[in-house]
């Protein structure tokens, strides 16, 4: 039996076309054309004109979508990756930095989140179905001069 040596894999290429970025994350190319438009990834140009992803832009793209999926807005993305580097990869120091920051985010929609749901149990706990009159959350409509639609829920 001959010296066998093992099989080197291919070398993964550095840049990813558009489709390629597509079909390694599930998200559309208009999507991705999108979120480049809103400076939330970055592509290269070829002589030709075609975009081409670095292969860091997978974690970027994974993190948007999950975000989307939770229903986080983008500007929040935009936000919490405001310090990460867009045109090279990023540390792991930068990763860490971003997650601190979208943390703080999520807790407050958290918050926001809970104050909804005991002032919503209160109220329909109250049995009159009226926010307009509900003595509880607005007594004598005092929120109704200041205009329409939910004036204690900030969200």
């Amino acid at each position: 039996m001959g010296t066998s040596t093992p099989e080197t894999p291919a070398e993964t290429p550095a840049l990813l076309s558009v489709g390629e970025m597509s079909a390694r994350t599930g998200v559309a190319v208009s999507a991705l054309h999108y979120y480049e438009r809103l400076g939330l990834i970055a592509a290269e140009r070829t002589s030709g004109g075609q975009r081409r992803y670095p292969r860091h832009m997978l974690r970027r793209v994974a993190l948007i979508s999950v975000a989307k999926r939770l229903g986080i807005p983008l500007a929040d993305v935009q936000e919490a990756f405001a310090e990460v580097p867009l045109t090279s990869t990023p540390s792991h120091t930068d990763w860490q930095r971003a997650s601190r920051r979208w943390k703080r985010t999520l807790e407050q929609r958290r918050r926001g989140i809970e104050q909804l749901e005991r002032e919503l149990t209160g109220c329909i706990g109250c049995g009159c179905l009226s926010m307009r009159a509900c003595r509880l959350l607005n007594p004598d409509d005092r929120l109704g001069d200041s205009g329409s639609g939910a004036r204690r829920i900030g969200l």
